[in-house]
């Protein structure tokens, strides 16, 4: 019995792989489907690799095919490369004999690394095709990737091949000092909008020196880097209003990714960092976004002016200001791990116009917080001595998007006039808005400002909004973050309203 049983298994096997086809195949004949007849890799710095973007190759017929080739145009020269399968082939370039099943697909996936020199002159593009078969069977895919050219700073390598270092808060970190005589790229503490600066590790401004970045530029900071304003160094940004959707004249901090993956990712770069005793700071049209933490000040030992700013989607902080005295208008925060705006062991702080929103998904983060005193410091608790907001929102999808923190050892300063205010029901005396009327005037609880899109950082208000006409013509600013001229009564935030598109 055991051997019959082993004579119909055998034979059930025979007759079953004399009915497949799987392991036959045919030439293929040129009709290939494809997912796209063009791949387009977004925008790369040149030397800098490309993310990694998708090609299905589909075999609608009934046979099992063979490509004999596939390959890119440029053949080996070419900048790109590509997997096809999991295949690497050769060097990523050249694929022979690729099977294809009946009525399946591949993945092929694409990459590039390419100089500015490799591109087009005319218009900086890079291209090839990765060709399918060849002759009469010839079917090709197009690939096309947008080079931009840029200054590139970073620390110097050592002989030992560790990396040049500079000092942060007491740390060694891998970075270097701008220098006003660089051999290529000139004086690099002016920067300029000819090219956009990709810059590694942190960029340090000497002491008794100035950096000024001027309308129009463009920095790019690549992952862990950041730029660092030491003892009594400053830093000037003298962005001005742009007139179209381009930001032309704006100042733009950012990652180095271009690719519209990574717009709007957090925690791409570290942070833009004033030591205690850097000095006459002035910051008008930046926008910054995707850092760990945005604007970081260590005591800095005067006024920072800040005005017409955005600074979207850090890991933890928009603004960290540590007894820091900041004048700042038409301020635009959202997204921030933990707060957009947060001032903490003192200072002197005065806000008009500003929009702090949160909408980071973290339960426990803030619009605002406000704190006298900072763990570790000697002494523990320093004062507040005026912390003012004129004219702002502060919001968010938070209960509560207030918070404020005193130490009993230090006077606590705070005003809020004609705000909209986020915050939910509570017996707190810190926070009875209509009753205490010592720090809260004219509070506007828990309404909606109907910012045309906050999730993709657009406050922008219209008259429907419980923001509209609501702030104290005492305390206008003129001009709105976009220079546009506000009417009286003045609405709320950095925008005066307007109408949004249809």
């Amino acid at each position: 019995m055991r051997q019959y049983f082993t004579i119909l298994i055998l034979s059930l096997i025979l007759a079953f792989s004399s009915c497949r086809t799987d392991f036959d195949t045919v030439a293929s004949t040129g009709d290939l489907k494809f997912s796209k007849d063009t791949v387009y890799l977004d925008t790369v710095f040149k030397n800098i690799g490309s993310s990694t973007y998708q090609l299905k190759v589909y075999n609608r017929s009934k046979n099992d095919i063979s490509i004999p080739i596939v390959q890119f145009k440029k053949g080996l020269s070419s900048k790109y490369r590509m997997t096809v399968d999991g295949m690497t082939g050769t060097n990523g370039k050249i694929f022979k004999d690729v099977t294809l099943l009946a009525k399946d697909s591949l993945y092929i996936f694409i990459e590039t690394t390419a100089d500015i020199t490799d591109a087009n002159p005319t218009d900086f593009l890079y291209t090839d095709e990765i060709q399918f078969d060849s002759g009469a069977n010839l079917q090709e895919v197009a690939l096309v990737t947008l080079i931009q050219d840029a200054v590139f700073l970073y620390p110097n390598q050592n002989p030992d091949g560790t990396k040049e270092k500079i000092q942060i808060d007491g740390k060694d970190v891998d970075g270097f000092y701008l220098s006003e005589d660089d051999a290529v790229n000139g004086n690099e503490l002016i920067f300029t909008k000819q090219k956009p600066y990709v810059i590694y590790g942190y960029a340090g401004v000497p002491e008794n020196k100035t950096v000024t970045f001027e309308a129009g530029a463009r920095v790019h900071f690549h992952a862990n880097s950041g730029l660092y304003v030491g003892k009594n160094a400053s830093l000037q940004i003298n962005g001005t209003i742009s007139k179209t959707d381009q930001l032309e004249n704006e100042v733009i901090f950012e990652g180095d990714r271009l690719e519209s993956l990574y717009s709007d990712i957090p925690g791409q770069w570290k942070s833009v960092i004033f030591s205690n005793g850097s000095a006459n700071h002035s910051i008008n049209h930046l926008t910054l976004k995707n850092a760990v933490t945005g604007l970081d000040f260590k005591n800095p030992s005067n006024t920072v002016e800040i005005k017409n700013t955005q600074i979207y989607n850090c890991v933890e902080y928009g603004i960290l200001a540590e007894n820091t005295h900041i004048i700042g208008e038409n301020i635009v925060i959202n997204y921030a791990g933990i707060a957009s705006l947060s001032c903490v062991y003192g200072g002197n702080y005065s806000f008009t116009h500003c929009t702090f929103n949160n909408n980071w998904s973290n339960p426990s983060h803030f619009a605002v917080t406000l704190s006298n005193s900072l763990t570790g410091k000697t002494p523990e608790a320093n004062s507040l001595t005026n912390a003012t907001f004129n004219n702002c929102i502060i919001y968010g999808s938070n209960f509560n998007e207030l918070n404020l923190s005193k130490n009993a050892n230090a006077a606590f300063v705070y005003h809020l006039n004609n705000c909209l205010l986020k915050f939910g029901n509570t017996t707190n005396p810190d926070y009875q808005f209509k009753t205490d009327t010592e720090h809260y005037n004219n509070i506007i609880l828990n309404e909606n400002p109907k910012f045309y899109n906050a999730a993709q950082n657009k406050f922008n208000i219209d008259k429907t909004s419980a923001a509209f006409a609501k702030g104290n013509p005492a305390y206008i600013i003129s001009l709105d973050i976009l220079g546009i001229t506000r009417t009286s009564p003045p609405d709320l935030g950095a925008y005066q309203s307007q109408d949004f598109p249809k």
